[in-house]
């Protein structure tokens, strides 16, 4: 990986490239472990649903992921409107002492978490009204990915398939439309399930990948850490590095045939 390339947000670079949640791990020792296989360096909490100080009797996120060492990234998980995002981030920022690079999702339907943009859209623009980054979760729609930016988010977070589904990347052609217009960082948001699926979003040009039920939900979740931290590693690397075009029919021999030593042998039997 070349020394300066770096992901950068709202002007800050990171080395990783990789993006992990902090949900669904067995407990926050194995969420630790999980994050240092990764080498991630920005983390997301979901405020209603991980304890990072709101009960002061419950064990805190921050004491296993001292926000120090890690770049928190709160979110709306589990919102279903614009206000509801709004007031959670809001809590966010006072129990995180101002801190102001946020996550915006807001869901439209419980049964697939499908993102609800016309409460996403209205959500943003509040948001960073009041000084909030706001990287956002959004559908893969490149004409309201466009939007976001155009509001004054920092990232955007199209899905590549469900959140939790694991189905890997659905639409890469909606992706690169995203990609290529866009000035701001694009970072696949859920449905990544293995490995594989992280590479292919760093090949298709995406900035990083976000993922938690992927790594969370293994049968390893630390190896699987792991694994996605060399897969979004060498994604990259091909992307830069540029792919050979592919050739239909055109085969080609890998060393060249000018030169190359005659070989001489036996006739064929005639007989």
């Amino acid at each position: 990986m070349q020394n300066n390339d770096s992901l950068v947000i709202a002007g800050t670079a990171y080395s990783s490239r990789l993006l992990i949640g902090t949900g669904k791990y067995k407990d926050f020792d194995e969420t630790r472990r999980a994050v240092d296989a990764s080498g991630a360096q920005i983390v997301t909490v979901a405020i209603r649903r991980t304890n990072i100080g709101q009960d002061p009797k419950q064990p805190s996120l921050l004491d296993a992921l001292p926000p120090s060492k890690f770049t928190y990234l709160p979110n709306t998980a589990g919102c279903y409107s614009a206000d509801d995002a709004v007031r959670t981030l809001r809590l966010a920022r006072e129990l995180l002492d101002g801190h102001d690079l946020v996550k915006l999702e807001v869901l439209g339907d419980p049964a697939t978490l499908f993102p609800n943009v016309i409460e996403t859209l209205a959500a943003a623009k509040t948001l960073v009204k009041d000084g909030f980054k706001v990287m956002v979760y959004t559908s893969d729609d490149p004409i309201i990915a466009k939007q976001l930016e155009e509001i004054g988010c920092v990232a955007v977070m199209p899905l590549a398939s469900l959140i939790g589904s694991g189905m890997g990347i659905l639409n890469p052609w909606n992706l690169q439309l995203i990609i290529e217009a866009a000035k701001v960082p694009v970072i696949v948001d859920a449905g990544v399930g293995t490995a594989s699926d992280a590479a292919i979003a760093m090949e298709l040009g995406c900035h990083g990948v976000l993922m938690n039920t992927a790594v969370a939900a293994a049968r390893d979740p630390v190896l699987m850490a792991g694994a996605m931290k060399k897969a979004v590693e060498a994604g990259r690397e091909a992307f830069l590095a540029g792919r050979m075009p592919k050739k239909l029919y055109s085969a080609s021999p890998s060393s060249p045939v000018g030169g190359a030593i005659a070989t001489t042998g036996s006739k064929p039997n005639a007989a």
